[in-house]
Parts: structure tokens; sequence; C-alpha cells
């Protein structure tokens, strides 16, 4: 197995995304995206890995994460995605790979990109369609981060220390307009 480029530290944010092999679906029905949160809340105990910001979407997915102890962001996902993919293989009796390669990984340490990054991974519904109202995708902590759902994946200190209310980071992320060209710097956050 090859080794990656990223080192994953106690403290560091990381952004996790993957696709789906040929940009096929990964997740076929509510019950499979319910299933791979399962997965994360089994694997992703708050003294090792914090959840930052997610979206699961139909053919891919974005996490951002903080490492919290010593055992690497890195092992968890594996953990998570090598359960999702044979329970999704049984499940639609198939076989192979589900997803497109090795999950890719960005260590964030700059608090722009890192604010930036959470409105993009929620922004992902609305860019690519599915819903014209954010609050309808059940599918990312968007709905924590505006305090219209109480659910366990968010760090809600995080969340209130760069945004006082969730009316001020709904505006974040609702009066933003995607510019035509990446802003600087920022392609190598973003998945295409």
């Amino acid at each position: 197995m090859s080794r990656r480029n990223i080192q994953f530290y106690p403290g560091g944010y990381y952004h996790i995304f993957n696709r789906g092999c040929d940009r096929e679906p990964i997740f076929r029905s509510n019950e499979n995206y319910v299933f791979l949160l399962q997965r994360v809340k089994k694997y992703f105990e708050p003294n090792i890995v914090t959840v930052i910001a997610y979206c699961l979407m139909p053919n891919h997915y974005h996490f951002l994460l903080r490492q919290e102890g010593e055992k690497p962001v890195g092992d968890l996902i594996q953990l998570v995605f090598n359960s999702y993919s044979k329970a999704f293989n049984k499940m639609y009796n198939r076989k192979g790979t589900l997803f497109e390669g090795k999950y890719k990984s960005i260590r964030v340490d700059e608090e722009n990109y890192l604010i930036h990054l959470c409105r993009y991974i929620h922004r992902n519904p609305l860019e690519a369609g599915l819903v014209s109202d954010l609050k309808d995708w059940a599918f990312s902590n968007y709905l924590e981060w505006i305090d219209k759902r109480k659910g366990s994946l968010v760090d809600r200190a995080f969340v209130q220390s760069r945004f006082p209310s969730p009316l001020d980071y709904q505006q974040f992320v609702l009066e933003y307009s995607p510019p035509k060209k990446v802003q600087e710097g920022l392609g190598t956050y973003l998945f295409d």
C-alpha cells in the first residue's frame, strides 16, 4: 500500500473527501446515508476526532475533521468507509470497488480556508441543484450549525466561536455567490 504525503497530527484540521467510482452513486437510499452516519458515530469518538462539517452527497462525501488524539484521522476514515463499502456491496449484491480510489485528504491550517471550507461543504446540495433550501438536505450538519437540529456530529463551541448566532452563519452561507473562478489558493480545498 502506498503511503500518503499528508501527516495527521493532534489538533490538526483535515478535509477528507472522495467520490464513487466513475462518479456512480455511493448512496442509493436514505437507509445508506443513515448507515454511514451510524458508522461515523461508532468510530469517531469525541476524544479521538471531532466532526466540524460534513455533507454526504449521492456520489461523493466531504468531512472537515479535527484530530484530537494520537490515532490518525485517516485510520478512522478507512474503518468507516471499509465497513460501509462491504455493507453497500452486500445490500446491492455487487462486487468491486465503490470509490474512485483512496480518499483525498488536505490539511487545513489557515482560518480563512477553514471557514470558507465549512460554507463550501454545506453549500454542496444547493450548488448541485438537489435542493433550493439547504434546510431540506438532511445529510449534512448544516442544520446543527444553524441550530435547527440537535445532532451530535458537530462541535458547537467551534461554531459559536466563529459565528455569534445561528443567523450569522446562515447569512454567511446563503448570501455567498461562488465566483466563476476559484479564489487564488483555494482550489486545493475544493473537490470537482
